[in-house]
């Protein structure tokens, strides 16, 4: 023990998980779905062990399109286009996920390994997978190099920081009607399928023209338009509004019934701010609309150190929620992101050349430096905080056991049944 401090993991011992899901979708339908899963796995296999498969398939996915388009071109600027079966494997896959994501809490009650751990490993790779699919999801659109995926990976992140900041304040996690984890999950795999079939330049096509509405001057006049995956970005950005107002509306409720203040909360978004508006600035050179990183090879990678950041962020969040800690505020890449992200835009923001992202390859260098760093940082991050909260617990992270009395491993069930006897 050493990265979480002794009165921290104290804490750990009171924390009481607490969701609420409206999904009509989930309530209906794959609830009891994922019931009969469930019944499937057998007892001796761990909750997280689910969880790391579920993600390890979202890995796959990412191999498959860094063998078949390495430069994440698109056939827009001129990919060859992979083999249709990936999208069918990309959206099977992605819904294998979702469900071995929402069994996972199940198998922990089932096997007496229910706990802030598995909260934390459950939201540290649903983090990492909503970069991931970003990434898959604007190449199924085919659009991949463009500032559509930066708005993507915006809405994204946003989404998942507001839930978990409203989690953090609120003591619930709130599963609205149309959510990500449910609905959100499913529109994609249906991206993934609709791709399959049609190939991505289906997503190209005009919306008004396609339906045949092109006659209905009610709506060709007042309406922008959009393509089709322009569109999906468009009611994406109208998701986040409706999660700003949701999870900002539950928060106010709650610490004005608290008698705390109600602008505290909205000074903790700062850390998503600030974030999001590094890696945006260093995207803008030389223009945001022209980007030299968003328009080359290093584009993937700079949206896999950015997806890493954000979990670290999203981590740290989550463990001062299980150990009932202050809300986590500066995060210290800010300053390599900063540094690097001033140092390109130099010209514009002190009228002078930038120190040493001067040619194509140094921002290469600068941007794969950023991903090891960020590989590097959330990883000793998820070891500490595992290793810390495994020995104060007694539990293990990756087997259905516990520590007994006498500090001999056993059977998660058999422990806690001699705990009950005494």
């Amino acid at each position: 023990m050493g990265y979480i401090s002794r009165p921290a993991l104290v804490k750990l011992r009171d924390y009481k998980y607490s969701g609420t899901d409206k999904s009509i979708t989930s309530r209906l339908i794959l609830t009891p779905y994922w019931s009969w899963l469930v019944t499937l796995v057998p007892k001796t296999v761990a909750p997280n062990t689910i969880t790391l498969t579920g993600l390890s398939l979202v890995f796959m996915n990412i191999l498959t399109l860094l063998y078949y388009d390495p430069l994440y071109l698109a056939e827009k600027d001129g990919a060859s286009g992979p083999p249709n079966w990936m999208y069918w494997v990309w959206g099977v896959s992605l819904f294998l996920y979702q469900s071995l994501d929402a069994i996972d809490g199940k198998q922990a009650r089932r096997t007496g390994m229910a706990g802030p751990l598995g909260e934390m490993f459950d939201h540290g790779c649903d983090a990492i997978n909503t970069s991931l699919e970003v990434v898959l999801a604007s190449r199924a659109l085919n659009l991949a190099r463009s500032r559509w995926t930066v708005s993507s990976q915006l809405a994204a992140v946003a989404n998942f920081y507001l839930t978990t900041w409203e989690e953090y304040h609120t003591g619930t996690l709130y599963l609205g009607v149309f959510n990500g984890p449910t609905e959100g999950i499913l529109l994609i795999v249906g991206i993934y399928f609709i791709t399959a079939i049609y190939g991505t330049t289906v997503w190209d096509k005009d919306v008004f023209e396609t339906l045949g509405l092109t006659k209905i001057k009610i709506l060709t006049d007042n309406l922008p338009h959009y393509r089709f995956n322009e569109a999906f970005m468009a009611f994406g950005a109208v998701g986040v509004a409706f999660n700003v107002v949701t999870s900002y509306t539950n928060v106010y409720k709650h610490e004005k019934a608290q008698g705390r203040s109600v602008l505290l909360p909205i000074i903790r978004l700062l850390p998503l701010v600030i974030s999001c508006s590094l890696n945006v600035l260093w995207l803008s050179y030389p223009t945001y609309n022209d980007s030299q990183i968003i328009h080359s090879s290093i584009f993937v990678p700079f949206l896999f150190a950015w997806g890493l950041q954000f979990a670290h962020q999203v981590g740290l969040m989550i463990l001062a929620h299980v150990t009932s800690q202050p809300f986590p505020i500066f995060d210290a890449m800010w300053l390599w992101t900063g540094l690097l992200a001033a140092d390109l835009n130099a010209e514009w923001l002190f009228d002078k050349p930038p120190f040493f992202q001067t040619t194509p390859e140094r921002r290469a260098l600068a941007v794969y430096a950023t991903l090891l760093i960020s590989i590097v940082s959330y990883g000793r991050f998820v070891y500490l905080v595992i290793n810390d909260i495994t020995e104060f617990l007694g539990i293990a992270c990756f087997t259905v056991r516990k520590r007994d009395k006498e500090g001999h491993w056993e059977d998660a069930k058999k422990v806690d049944a001699q705990k009950k006897d005494l």
